[in-house]
């Protein structure tokens, strides 16, 4: 930059403002400078250099807990990430990928100006280490902090509205579809032990209000099925079902904490000819495109994923009061859904 700099004429803020604020050079100096640069070939400031002479990355970091193709391939997922995108276009800063690995290390050398934390396991290591660097993070979904953001939804109350929904239509053998509950990988039927001590706090809360809903009606909870879906997905979803389908005396409705492990139980009863929603109802959870174009369309719970994703953005981007957003959810009605079957 100096030799650039000597050989213009120019001072050294001056070639610095060419890359780094155009805004304040002239068109046809900002032009003399990058030619010159070109024919020196000198290919621009460093761009590490540069971060910590400003003390900036220009870029947040967004750290969830799977792998990296969760991001890029679960339509909920999708829909949260387009969020976050949508600030950052805005705003003409970068987005950093984060996901879980062997170590911690990512977090820890990450270049970026504030964290988003998609981190549902309570007792992450990685929003400590987030917080020890002293930047701004805002936890999404996963257990509130006093020294954290945090955007979410109501998922108690959400779950709550979705068990009232097949209350309201008299069924009362209900089975449930839920997400890892610990991260040893366990599947099938979780006992009530490992329902109560789950880790993971959006299923420990739609759990809960799942619980709750089911008992305000009189029935026993210890009647109630509970698989745990591991590794979380469509296919967990489609295993875990196809066991409860297969029972002599099975469920009439499920509930499932996610569309995605709805859908593999739309699958599962399809291919047994159950009807549904005439002999099985199926209750999904998120509301993402999927489960409008699945046949028949999915009853679920909406929960607003960009917005969610554009609050944590904005958070970061703003003044940081560790405050708590909770946004709305809805029950979405389709026809996936049906008054429950006579009793043989």
């Amino acid at each position: 930059m100096q030799d650039l700099a000597r050989s213009l004429g120019v001072s050294k803020a001056t070639v610095s403002n060419a890359y780094n604020r155009p805004d304040q050079l002239s068109a046809n100096l900002r032009d003399r400078i990058l030619a010159e640069a070109d024919r020196l070939g000198y290919p621009g400031p460093d761009p590490i250099a540069a971060t910590f002479s400003r003390r900036r990355a220009g870029a947040i970091g967004l750290v969830f807990d799977d792998p990296l193709t969760y991001a890029l391939t679960d339509p909920a997922e999708v829909l949260f990430v387009t969020g976050i995108g949508e600030v950052c276009e805005r705003t003409g800063i970068g987005l950093v990928l984060i996901p879980r690995g062997p170590t911690e290390d990512l977090v820890q050398r990450a270049l970026v100006d504030g964290f988003v934390c998609h981190c549902d396991l309570d007792g992450d290591d990685r929003l400590d280490i987030a917080l020890a660097r002293e930047l701004p993070v805002v936890v999404v979904d996963g257990p509130p902090r006093a020294d954290a953001g945090h955007v979410g939804i109501d998922d108690f109350g959400g779950a709550a509205l979705a068990a009232r929904h097949l209350l309201e239509l008299c069924h009362r053998r209900i089975a449930v579809l839920v997400g890892p509950l610990h991260a040893d990988g366990g599947s099938g039927p979780a006992s009530p032990a490992r329902q109560e001590s789950a880790r993971y706090h959006v299923t420990l809360q739609r759990l809960k209000g799942y619980r709750s809903e089911i008992e305000s009606a009189g029935l026993d909870w210890a009647d109630v099925t509970v698989a745990e879906c591991a590794p979380y997905g469509r296919e967990a979803g489609y295993r875990n079902a196809c066991a409860l389908l297969d029972q002599e005396r099975r469920p009439t409705a499920l509930l499932a904490e996610s569309d995605e492990l709805a859908l593999g139980a739309l699958r599962a009863a399809t291919e047994r000819g159950i009807d549904v929603p005439q002999q099985l109802s199926i209750v999904g959870f998120d509301d993402a495109p999927p489960a409008a174009w699945a046949t028949p369309g999915l009853t679920t719970v909406r929960q607003p994923h960009q917005q969610k994703g554009r609050a944590a953005a904005e958070y970061l981007l703003g003044p940081h009061r560790n405050e708590r957003t909770v946004l709305p959810v809805e029950l979405v009605t389709r026809g996936s859904t049906a008054r429950a079957p006579r009793s043989p």
